[in-house]
């Protein structure tokens, strides 16, 4: 439905209704489509108007797509109506109608009542991603920096991952200050980007770039290079970080993926402490593994192709070097099927190790203690990020071990069948966020990218202090 262009009578809306497909939810749509057109809001209030004298109330949902108009349109003197309005009517607002009250409020001249409005979120649930930013973006915005990052930390400490838009908002609103303590926030943004392996975009990394060579009597200066295959820095000639990990951190790495992970909470979600317990003994048996093969994932590598084909080229190609191979599969692979030929199979076994769990086991956590029970030298071949064991790793440092583990060990399946095989070079530098005190390198990417990836990019900033 079009909005119309000016506010109508109560007799105009009506005919307006009474035409209308399902008058019942003839407001909503209504409302709806003038959020959609960004409506005058003379012509909302009118409709809104209409409805309070018909119904003698106006419903929830209704005042919440008008405060979306309202909060769209920086009308700030009616997010504060609509919100007292809110406040009278319903004793409890859901998280909603707080996002687009805080969000309007802090886009406005009245910034200070959407630090308000937080607070009275806190007292009956976890603020939103979105609250905390709405009020960081404000205090930053008028350089109340201090203000900004206790928001910030205060938003970590509840779990709540930041957006690069505030990341980048930090450095946006510094520029230019003189502030050893903001330096150092600002640093350790630099370092959350390190310590969770993002990677900003060009806009962001040029924020930064500004940031620093804009700081009172620091004299920064930034260049944008790519980092030679040696790992070497054609700008400042320094050396970025190795991306092998010792034996020491393996072990180490080791030692807390299986304690944390596979023996902590999480590992018999999806598969019975028996059924583990018997991959173990089997593991354990024949160690040491080079591959470890997870079965199921690479087998819907190509769509249009029975399965077992595409688990059979995978089995083959890595064969070839004479690799001793672990395949884990699920026992419904073992019944003759369209997918599953038990003659292709059978050839398949001949050539690795295959360990057939319960169809509905989850096999993330035997996937990861077959590959480190087998050494430093063990990949695995998946296109899973194992994102949730990352998680149940409580420090910072063991995180980032993993994440370099994941790098140089995870093959990407897909990847494997364009025939970059599994010898892919692997860069003999670590593509993180680092830093020596005088020089920082921050690789970037081109466009903003929501997705996880392990793509690394290719393009650095360096940044050194003259």
């Amino acid at each position: 439905v079009q909005p119309p262009e000016k506010p109508l009578q109560a007799e105009e809306w009506n005919r307006l209704r009474e035409s209308f497909q399902l008058p019942e939810i003839f407001e909503e749509v209504m409302f709806n489509s003038m959020v959609r057109c960004n409506s005058p809001i003379d012509v909302a209030k009118s409709l809104l108007t209409h409805v309070a004298k018909n119904n003698g109330d106006i419903a929830y949902n209704l005042l919440l797509k008008y405060l979306a108009l309202c909060v769209q349109q920086g009308q700030t003197s009616e997010i504060r109506d609509v919100y007292d309005i809110m406040k009278i009517r319903f004793r409890i607002l859901e998280s909603g109608a707080y996002n687009l009250l805080i969000k309007g409020l802090c886009n406005s001249d009245q910034w200070r009542m959407g630090l308000t409005l937080l607070e009275e979120v806190k007292k009956i649930m976890i603020p939103s991603r979105t609250n905390y930013e709405s009020c960081i973006k404000a205090a930053s915005r008028h350089q109340e920096m201090n203000l900004a990052f206790e928001l910030y930390h205060e938003m970590l400490s509840k779990d709540l991952v930041p957006t690069l838009d505030v990341l980048q908002a930090f450095f946006d609103f510094s520029r230019g200050m003189k502030d050893a303590e903001l330096q150092k926030e600002l640093f350790g943004v630099l370092l959350y980007l390190r310590g969770n392996q993002i990677y900003p975009h060009k806009t962001f990394m040029r924020s930064i770039k500004l940031w620093f060579e804009s700081m009172p009597g620091g004299n920064w200066r930034g260049h944008l290079t790519n980092i030679k295959d040696s790992g070497q820095c054609p700008v400042c000639n320094h050396q970025l970080e190795d991306s092998d990990l010792t034996e020491e951190e393996y072990n180490n790495l080791s030692e807390r993926i299986i304690r944390d992970v596979i023996h902590g909470t999480d590992t018999f979600r999806k598969t019975s402490p028996q059924e583990f317990e018997a991959f173990q003994t089997f593991v354990e048996n024949r160690l040491p593994f080079d591959i470890v093969i997870d079965g199921l994932n690479v087998s819907h590598i190509k769509p249009r192709r029975m399965q077992c084909e595409n688990l059979f080229d995978a089995v083959n190609c890595l064969a070839k070097e004479n690799a001793r191979l672990l395949v884990l599969g699920r026992k419904h692979m073992l019944i003759n099927s369209s997918n599953w030929k038990r003659e292709v199979m059978k050839e398949m076994q001949n050539k690795a190790d295959f360990f057939f769990a319960e169809n509905i086991s989850e096999d993330d956590a035997f996937l990861l203690y077959a590959t480190l029970r087998s050494g430093k030298h063990c990949k695995f071949v998946t296109r899973d990020f194992l994102r949730d064991h990352k998680a149940c790793l409580s420090d910072s440092l063991t995180r980032h071990l993993f994440r370099k583990w994941q790098l140089i060990y995870r093959v990407n399946s897909k990847k494997m069948f364009l025939s970059l095989f599994i010898q892919q070079p692997a860069f003999s530098y670590d593509c993180v966020v680092q830093t020596t005190g005088d020089t920082w390198h921050i690789p970037y990417k081109d466009s903003f990218e929501e997705k996880y990836s392990y793509e690394v990019p290719r393009k650095w900033l360096c940044i050194q202090q003259q």
